[in-house]
């Protein structure tokens, strides 16, 4: 019988998608037919409050003994943590992973990557100096439906692929053009000092389908970024982006993506994810259209000339840890590449997540948006505020 790998996990932050992914990994591995690794939770940490912490253990009811902190810098120290998931703001991504790197920790950090593609880099290039795993915690790229479609396009199913569009929108606010989005003007959303703004919150959704595409089934010797053009506009409140545009030109592969977003529009009107699909996937032979929320669709539809195929995408719950959310699939990439010795994964490489932040940064940059130095430099300050419980 073969030994089951056990990955020894300290969460850093206590937020909503910190409870999420925690009651994802205490759900047994065997609901979703995995028997060869499993997760243990060995530590939580709020930025400055070891309260929040300990309510956040007692919350997720974790079994056995999770050590409970109130500062970063005691969670990256602990000698029993292999991986630090990185929980916190997107504007707090790259001091938090680089501080988990540099005490020797595995980072699963939390999507985007960063707020720039120069910090991504300077994350990558830690990880591989020090041999560590990093991933970026993009959860729909390890469903086994997302999978399923990217071996669906490969196998030629829908002919040749020339263009994939892919939306996720969520309307937030009031109806006519002066109204207010429903969050205040200090949510992370649309929060500048937060690097707030639908883009890096939302439409990284959008950009993995297209990504996970036409950039990821690419040949690896063939590896093109694309060219990139777009247009959003701005929350008059903030100056954040809130209705945002983007079309990728693959000139060499002959193929184009159109991803979206926005606050002010919602995609799949009702709870029956009934409307436009949130990515289509175009061939010469046919078309793939996912149906539901871009990051956690309900089923897909194949279609072509015999028909239209329906698949349901399933996720496994385990109803006494009160969740089952899908998380669990990046989990186990993660422990299944510790184990391995790998500090990449293949499903979602580091040259991948850094290509599609360059695309994050050029429509950024063209539509005016400017975050500040503190969120954007890719200088590494263990004393910087937002390592330390503050922000900028």
């Amino acid at each position: 019988m073969s030994t089951i790998y056990t990955l020894n996990w300290g969460i850093m932050s206590t937020g909503g998608i910190a409870e999420t992914f925690t009651r994802d990994i205490l759900t047994n591995p065997e609901s979703r037919s995995v028997h060869d690794i499993c997760h243990q939770l060995v530590a939580v940490s709020a930025s400055s409050s070891l309260k929040k912490a300990e309510d956040f253990i007692a919350k997720v009811n974790a079994p056995g003994k999770v050590n409970a902190y109130g500062s970063y810098a005691d969670l990256v120290a602990d000698s029993s943590v292999q991986v630090v998931y990185v929980a916190t703001p997107h504007s707090h991504h790259f001091q938090n992973a680089m501080l988990a790197l540099e005490a020797g920790k595995h980072v699963l950090c939390e999507k985007a990557l960063t707020v720039t593609a120069i910090q991504a880099k300077k994350l990558v290039a830690t990880a591989r100096v020090k041999n560590l795993f990093l991933m970026e915690a993009v959860w729909t790229r390890f469903f086994p439906s997302s999978i399923r479609i990217r071996d669906l396009c490969n196998s030629g199913v829908i002919g040749d692929i020339y263009r994939v569009m892919s939306d996720i929108s969520y309307a937030n606010g009031q109806s006519g053009r002066s109204g207010r989005l429903d969050f205040p003007d200090s949510h992370r959303m649309v929060n500048l000092n937060l690097a707030g703004g639908a883009l890096l919150d939302l439409g990284i959704y959008s950009l993995t389908w297209i990504f996970q595409i036409l950039y990821h089934l690419q040949p690896e010797d063939e590896k093109e970024s694309p060219i990139v053009t777009s247009a959003l506009n701005k929350y008059k409140a903030t100056g954040a982006d809130d209705n945002t545009t983007i079309l990728m030109h693959f000139p060499t592969h002959g193929t184009i993506g159109v991803a979206s977003t926005g606050f002010w529009t919602t995609t799949g009107v009702n709870e029956k994810n009934e409307g436009m699909p949130s990515a289509i996937i175009q061939g010469s032979e046919g078309e793939i259209h996912v149906i539901g929320p871009a990051f956690k669709p309900q089923k897909y539809l194949i279609i072509t000339k015999g028909g239209v195929e329906a698949i349901s995408c399933e996720y496994p719950a385990d109803l006494e840890r009160k969740w089952g959310h899908g998380m669990y699939w990046e989990a186990d990439e993660c422990a299944r590449c510790v184990r391995d010795g790998r500090t990449e994964s293949r499903t979602l490489p580091w040259g991948e997540s850094i290509a599609i932040m360059e695309t994050v940064d050029k429509v950024l940059r063209d539509g005016g948006i400017i975050y500040s130095e503190g969120i954007t430099s890719d200088i590494f300050d263990d004393k910087s505020p937002l390592n330390t419980g503050g922000s900028w």
